[in-house]
């Protein structure tokens, strides 16, 4: 890496020659880990609060599933008694995450967590947080973490670790650039949270005719899916076998993980990454066309029972139902466009679906279960209106999740440039 005038190399690449890199341990009084006996006797509904691995998140302490122990419990432990601004390490689960006690959690305590007490004249409790949660404090957890299956970390790891350490009021003006980011994230997150639940509200009322739109209205009428229905045929080949495919092939292959991997439930095919498969194979499969919905067989919880995308085909493309799949072109007369993409969410398609899933280690779905359902249906006019709302509802939540996801990138970049004190601040 070129030298910078200014700069001078570190453990943790180039920094200011202003700036000093000390080890964990030594900005902090005192690096220790939570409670780590067994406390589940001492659990009660109110009484001093145990944060856990699970509340920590990258840069906030989530304590949406709070435990509390028993007072008299507690005070065996009082050494270990949280301060507000000390740092709670994750151990477990995901290794290194870092958050910030609140003032609200001063005196709480934490269970089998990786507590840092920083040194208040010598760094910031905010700056270091951002500086652990960074991709440079994140990789020296990834090189550092111990176990076989379950991977943690221990507080001689952390001490070890070392830390880039500007002048404090550099060190404020950095955290306070980077909370400004955190904070629209957090109102991003927020944002699109509640348009989710106002989709699922909406779906509920729309897809089951408590709510009707404007001009319709009447009783619906109850139709058998395999009255109306066309199974198309499938391919047989796995992932591996088609990594040895022809990659230049005329056509695209769906595979189950397509489907339960898609972010939308109307899927265009153009603009998804599937394999391709050789003209050869492909011979005695159908073709699928604007409109035909794809299921899964399988699945490894009931969640994902019917699961399903409805999809876009550009012209000139072609695109063939894979593995563990169930192709399926209905009557556009009875189920219209949009509107089957939003069939998965029906609650009468899915009660069926799910009290016929058979397995022990999958629930599976057939042809005939499919078949077999028998639901009231709105008018075929009704469903592109039920559609239109659905569908624009699904549009503003991709575009507040991509402007999330640039977010979160220009963070990224962010912390890069100012942690390491490639962009001044002061």
């Amino acid at each position: 890496m070129e030298l910078r005038p200014g700069y001078s190399r570190s453990e943790v690449g180039l920094i200011p020659a202003s700036w000093n890199v000390k080890s964990l341990a030594a900005v902090a009084d005192r690096i220790m880990v939570g409670i780590a006996s067994a406390a589940t006797h001492a659990y009660r509904s109110r009484g001093i609060p145990l944060l856990r691995n699970q509340n920590i998140k990258a840069g906030f302490l989530d304590d949406g599933d709070l435990l509390h122990v028993d007072s008299g419990y507690e005070e065996t432990f009082r050494n270990k008694r949280l301060k507000a601004g000390d740092l709670l390490t994750a151990r477990t689960g995901y290794p290194g995450v870092t958050c910030v006690v609140p003032a609200e959690y001063e005196a709480a305590q934490s269970f089998t967590t990786l507590i840092t007490r920083p040194k208040r004249d010598v760094i910031d409790s905010h700056f270091l947080c951002q500086f652990v949660n960074s991709d440079i404090g994140q990789a020296f957890f990834t090189r550092s973490q111990i176990g076989g299956a379950q991977k943690n970390v221990n507080a001689g790891t952390l001490r070890g670790m070392p830390v880039p350490v500007p002048p404090l009021s550099e060190q404020k003006a950095i955290a306070a650039a980077l909370s400004d980011v955190d904070a629209l994230l957090g109102a991003l997150d927020r944002i699109i949270a509640k348009k989710r639940d106002l989709k699922q509200a909406a779906m509920q009322q729309l897809l089951t005719g408590q709510t009707r739109l404007p001009g319709f209205g009447g009783k619906w009428e109850t139709k058998r899916l395999g009255d109306h229905v066309v199974f198309l045929r499938n391919g047989t080949q796995s992932r591996a076998e088609l990594d040895e495919t022809d990659e230049t092939g005329p056509l695209r292959y769906m595979h189950y993980g397509d489907i339960h991997t898609a972010s939308s439930c109307l899927l265009d095919s153009g603009r998804t990454a599937m394999p391709r498969l050789p003209e050869v194979k492909a011979r005695t499969l159908d073709r699928l066309a604007n409109g035909d919905v794809v299921f899964v067989d399988a699945s490894e919880d009931l969640a994902g029972v019917g699961k399903a995308v409805e999809l876009r085909v550009p012209e000139g493309m072609q695109v063939v139902a894979g593995l563990h799949t169930i192709a399926a072109r209905f009557d556009k007369r009875v189920l219209a466009d949009g509107f089957k993409a939003y069939l998965q969410f029906v609650p009468a398609f899915r009660k069926h679906l799910v009290r016929l899933a058979a397995g022990t280690k999958v629930y599976a779905t057939s042809h005939r279960h499919i078949a077999d359902v028998t639901m009231p249906m709105p008018s075929a006019p009704e469903q592109v209106g039920i559609a239109g709302v659905l569908a624009d509802m699904d549009a503003e939540l991709t575009a507040l999740e991509q402007r999330r996801d640039k977010t979160r990138l220009l963070k990224q970049g962010m912390m890069q440039e100012l942690l390491t004190g490639r962009t001044r601040l002061v």
